[in-house]
């Protein structure tokens, strides 16, 4: 559900205006997603992320619309706790 959610943001960021609207673009934009800061974005996808983000380009959205996610346990930009959640997905909360 979480790596659902995860493209459901990405693509819901990619129709609303506020960011690119490239798929690519909105995923390397600088300090956006820790997964590509940390080099995990480099990883061969498996079966799980695959069918994960097939879920998210058909319409799978957990997320409700959200924007942005965090986890609270180790977030540090003060935005983050600025926003109501909409949405707590595992670790991660979601918002608008």
């Amino acid at each position: 559900m979480g790596m659902i959610a995860v493209g459901a943001v990405v693509l819901n960021r990619v129709g609303s205006g506020e960011f690119p609207n490239r798929i690519e673009e909105v995923i390397l934009q600088p300090k956006q997603f820790s997964s590509v800061d940390d080099g995990q974005f480099q990883l061969e996808p498996n079966e799980v992320a695959y069918k994960a983000a097939f879920k998210a380009l058909m319409g799978n959205d957990p997320t409700k619309g959200c924007l942005f996610f965090y986890n609270p346990q180790i977030a540090t930009a003060g935005w983050s706790f600025n926003r109501e959640t909409v949405v707590v997905i595992g670790d991660h909360h979601f918002t608008k």
